[in-house]
């Protein structure tokens, strides 16, 4: 019936949007996927990783309010950022939940510090997140607020029973599009305080 409703010429645009960003992740994730974030797996046990992450650049959104801000993120590395440049999608997307609640894109890898551009939009923060130690834990289907959970309630517990002191909250870890239906990759990691024996 909302349908129904709508300004035809304006249904035509939210068909045309969805279908462009239909496209876009088809190319992005489906079809190239040649750049996904570096860690290397130190250690494993009972579905669990120890991983180290080497430092690497995000674009950020974060925010009080409803909304995961993929459009202002979308928009950055479409070219709306200092060097107006189209800006290649990896994975994974870093979420975040909570009072203040975070979308993030990793940049790829030819992007430091000093050579990121920067987002015209005041609302993004593009930053260099130091290489650290994750625990991963990983699961499949589509990611929704009771599964992470879940599967951050069911990290802690190993981790805790090993002996591995947590350092930081929970990040949810997206690797593919939404229209990606079978063989979907999702994990959570949190940041711990490891050193190897």
């Amino acid at each position: 019936m909302i349908l129904m409703l709508m300004n035809p010429r304006k249904n035509r645009l939210f068909i045309s949007f969805k279908f462009f960003l239909l496209l876009f992740f088809t190319k992005s994730f489906l079809m190239a996927q040649i750049e996904s974030q570096d860690y290397k797996i130190i250690q494993s046990f009972n579905d669990v990783e120890i991983r180290l992450y080497s430092p690497v650049m995000l674009a950020k959104y974060s925010s009080k309010n409803s909304g995961s801000g993929f459009g202002k993120l979308f928009r950055y590395i479409s070219g709306n950022n200092s060097q107006n440049i189209k800006i290649a999608m990896t994975t994974p997307v870093h979420m975040e939940r909570g009072e203040i609640s975070s979308m993030a894109f990793v940049l790829p890898k030819k992007f430091s510090k000093n050579n990121a551009p920067l987002p015209i939009d005041k609302s993004l923060d593009v930053f260099e997140k130091e290489s650290g130690y994750f625990a991963a834990i990983r699961y499949s289907g589509y990611t929704n607020v009771e599964k992470e959970l879940n599967h951050i309630s069911e990290l802690k517990d190993k981790l805790i029973q090993n002996k591995i002191e947590i350092a930081g909250e929970p990040t949810v870890l997206v690797y593919n599009s939404p229209y990606k239906v079978f063989n979907r990759r999702n994990e959570i990691i949190i940041p711990i305080n490891f050193s190897k024996k």
